[in-house]
């Protein structure tokens, strides 16, 4: 088959039931959600260690921010894990 003759596939294709991006779509959804949450508890906790250091906010607001960043950090990273070993 040329390339002149090959069916041409634009996009990921249609989300009906059985196809593999039907399949893949909630572990996609899982990997933007994951990444959302981390990204704004690391802007919460930069922002609340700065806060501490400037004397506006406490310094217990700067400690659960940097323990539940490290826990949606370990979190992410073992969801990645789990996906890669199924």
């Amino acid at each position: 088959m040329s390339r002149h003759d090959a069916p041409e596939q634009h996009g990921l294709g249609t989300l009906e039931p059985g196809t593999r991006q039907r399949a893949q779509l909630p572990t996609r959804i899982a990997d933007i959600a994951w990444s959302a949450l981390t990204v704004l508890v690391a802007l919460w906790a930069v922002w609340a260690s700065v806060g501490a250091v400037r004397g506006t906010t406490a310094w217990a607001y700067c400690a659960v921010a940097w323990v539940l960043l490290a826990v949606a950090l370990t979190m992410r990273v073992l969801a990645v894990r789990r996906r890669t070993t199924v």
